[in-house]
């Protein structure tokens, strides 16, 4: 039997004050990083991104059309 993993929501066990201090804390690590990384590093990053989700959307697109294929087939 596999065991399955389920993000758990900590607003009941963690006090807001240390979610608050730990997105602070976030946040001004992001800006650290943005710091030394040349500004091409996030255009890149984000060319990046944007052409991951448009391949995605390829794939998912192609199984949409095969299972309206097998559908169509089906009802014949």
């Amino acid at each position: 039997m596999t065991e399955t993993r389920t993000r758990r929501d900590f607003r009941g066990y963690v006090p807001e004050d240390v979610r608050e201090h730990l997105e602070t804390a976030r946040q001004e690590m992001r800006k650290g990083v943005e710091t030394f990384l040349p500004p091409e590093f996030f255009t890149h990053r984000n060319a990046a991104r944007r052409e991951m989700l448009l391949a995605w959307r390829g794939v998912l697109d192609a199984a949409l059309r095969r299972m309206d294929e097998k559908g169509a087939d089906a009802e014949v």
